[in-house]
């Protein structure tokens, strides 16, 4: 655990509440610098922590609005 938090360059409490669910959202830079470290990919996470139909709504573009 020490050894993914540094290189992922988070302290080893952060990686601690972020397993514990102690940080609800962590940022996502700091997700995927954990990801990175762990050779994990982002689509992976998404995968395992999306519902259904947030991942038809990600395929299909749905949701996603442009800003003017």
């Amino acid at each position: 655990m020490l050894r993914v938090a540094l290189d992922a360059g988070v302290s080893p409490e952060t990686l601690r509440k972020i397993e514990s669910g102690r940080v609800a959202t962590p940022a996502f830079t700091t997700i995927a610098a954990i990801a990175g470290v762990l050779s994990v990919s982002l689509d992976e996470i998404w995968a395992q922590i999306s519902t259904p139909d947030d991942r038809a709504e990600s395929a299909t573009g749905a949701g996603i609005r442009a800003v003017s």
